[in-house]
């Protein structure tokens, strides 16, 4: 099984997938984006996703002229041309651009918005993420999006700042890198959302801090609320982090992913701990409950 991307109805693999080079996504980056996964062919928590999407594309002025259901339906036309049915966890990304247009910043040189659906196999994550944990770098040099600037509640096509972050992390064999908002303080990964456990208190930092409203964190903190393990959202900083007793990160593809190290230190006693174990548990027994047969 190999990608396939929709585009604007169209449907072929990914090698032949095309969209015209004036379209202003690929100009200037002008569209928002999302990326949700399937269990067993069954779309998770897709509503939340396209909720969102209509609330990036709202801070844009940026028209969606398709209805849920359609961008649904499109979205499983293209699983079925990759062959992602039952028993095969898909990833799939929507994109929203402006459109196709001349070469100017005026929005109505764009009057129909383009929508691309890629769907994949979910790319797989090591087992030992899970059972071990992961390293994470601190981004250095680079702070996470003002939120005066661009909002970073705004899920933008245009991730320079993501990827820049990110490749701090590969380069120092690091799994996510962790940003600072410009007051110092922690704000989120390159690619999730940020946790720490300390004295039993999962913390998180609150959205002024300048995140992304990701999908999974609000999941995960419903999911532990279910079995009796609240969440802060509290501001945080460096100490916190390498003070803590656990941490984690959440995102759409990866759901709770335990950090047992920071840079050169360990967090705690650099061992996935009992809360996180819990929570994933917790997270992946709701998305089968969620996801199964007459659940929607």
């Amino acid at each position: 099984m190999s990608a396939y991307v929709n585009v604007n109805g169209v449907i072929t693999d990914a090698a032949h997938a095309v969209i015209p080079v004036y379209d202003h996504g690929f100009l200037y980056g002008e569209g928002v984006y999302e990326v949700f996964r399937t269990y067993h062919g069954v779309p998770f928590l897709f509503d939340r996703h396209q909720a969102r999407l209509r609330a990036s594309a709202a801070r844009l002025a940026l028209d969606v002229p398709f209805s849920d259901q359609e961008v649904e339906r499109r979205s499983l036309e293209t699983m079925a041309a990759a062959g992602l049915g039952d028993g095969n966890d898909a990833y799939v990304r929507i994109l929203l651009t402006r459109g196709v247009g001349e070469i100017t910043y005026d929005p109505a040189a764009c009057p129909v918005p383009s929508l691309v659906i890629i769907a994949k196999p979910i790319p797989p994550t090591p087992d030992a993420y899970y059972e071990h944990g992961i390293k994470v770098v601190m981004v250095e040099d680079i702070i996470r999006n003002h939120p005066e600037s661009v909002s970073p509640l705004i899920k933008s096509n245009n991730l320079i700042n993501n990827a820049l972050g990110m490749q701090q992390a590969i380069r120092a064999g690091a799994a996510e890198a962790i940003f600072r908002n410009y007051r110092g303080e922690l704000a989120e990964c390159a690619q999730s959302n940020l946790f720490i456990v300390s004295n039993g208190v999962v913390k998180t930092p609150p959205l002024d801090a300048g995140l992304l409203a990701g999908i999974t964190r609000a999941f995960t903190m419903e999911a532990g609320a279910g079995i009796g393990i609240g969440c802060q959202e509290t501001p945080l900083r460096d100490e916190d982090l390498f003070g803590a007793d656990e941490a984690f990160y959440t995102s759409t593809t990866r759901e709770i992913v335990p950090i047992v190290q920071v840079d050169d230190s360990k967090v705690g006693d650099g061992l996935v701990g009992p809360i996180t174990r819990k929570l994933l548990a917790e997270y992946r027994h709701q998305a089968a409950r969620l996801t199964a047969v007459g659940a929607r």
